[in-house]
């Protein structure tokens, strides 16, 4: 026999509360008229006593009865723990004092989150933060469908950033594959995807997020460094041998042309060999004088 539990999905709707300012217009008359109350009885008049206690009772209820809202804040309205509806109004407001009221911010929260450590697709470790611009849209969820929607979503943040973390390398040097660092843009927007799809349970959205800290793990960083040393040389002297393939061509072109010289093959491999040293070598060159023939 399976033992099987659903989940009841919290929806927020509009409710609660009322115009304070309507009670707080009646509270006043109260108090009025249990001052009227008074005046009488020190005069004497002990038939108001029922009057004044009822309207005692009657101040002490319309006071219980008041909250205020804030801009961008929503107050839970439920009753004996039932959910009646989110009153998202501000100002002055009054409902029945046996209502419970549970408020919580509507406004953009900013949370950046500690860095951590994740091995990339390629197993490297590296140490990663985010920082993520959030809001609740629905009060009745965030409250009633998770425990404790801020621990929630912090818990949520890292999760999501182990996860894209561990999709993507954290760099390519070839620069044939998405990277964390070289894609900034595509890497948030996944980002934000997958937090979406994670909050969505606890009523919340996300506005923004990025990565504030990427690096290699300090065990690594050195290797790493070395390495990117290394490809950068490499790719100066490709195209340094490039360039210079290109100009001793013209160079070989240009003497044909204009038959300054003319070159056999073993002089024409000289020269380019020649050319080819002054061209890529790190040093200057010191030149030769040859003060016999071209063949001695």
């Amino acid at each position: 026999m399976s033992d099987t539990t659903t989940h009841q999905v919290s929806r927020e709707i509009p409710g609660g509360g009322s115009n304070g300012f309507v009670m707080l217009a009646l509270l006043a008359f109260v108090v009025v008229a249990e001052g009227a109350a008074v005046l009488l009885l020190a005069a004497g008049d002990i038939s108001i006593l029922p009057v004044l206690f009822a309207g005692i009772l009657v101040s002490m209820f319309l006071l219980l009865g008041f909250y205020k809202i804030q801009p961008n804040e929503a107050a839970a309205i439920t009753l004996f723990g039932a959910y009646r509806g989110s009153d998202r109004t501000p100002g002055l407001r009054w409902t029945w004092p046996w209502m419970g009221k549970r408020k919580i911010s509507l406004r953009a929260h900013n949370l950046i989150s500690q860095t951590i450590k994740v091995n990339d697709q390629r197993g490297n470790p590296i140490e990663i933060a985010a920082q993520v611009v959030w809001r609740v849209t629905d009060s009745a969820q965030a409250l009633f469908d998770v425990d404790d929607y801020l621990v929630f979503v912090a818990a949520q943040i890292e999760v999501a950033v182990r996860t894209i973390g561990a999709r993507y390398p954290y760099d390519d040097f070839e620069h044939k594959e998405v990277t964390l660092r070289g894609d900034h843009d595509r890497i948030g927007g996944e980002l934000r995807a997958e937090l979406m799809a994670r909050l969505t349970v606890a009523g919340i959205t996300v506005d923004e997020c990025g990565f504030t800290h990427l690096a290699y793990a300090p065990e690594i960083a050195g290797a790493m460094l070395r390495r990117q040393q290394a490809a950068a040389v490499v790719a100066a002297r490709e195209t340094l041998v490039a360039g210079a393939v290109g100009m001793v061509e013209m160079a070989l072109a240009l003497l044909s042309e204009k038959k300054v010289v003319e070159l056999d093959d073993e002089r024409r491999a000289a020269m380019v060999s020649n050319l080819m040293v002054v061209l890529c070598g790190e040093r200057d060159t010191q030149p030769v004088l040859n003060t016999g023939t071209l063949y001695q």
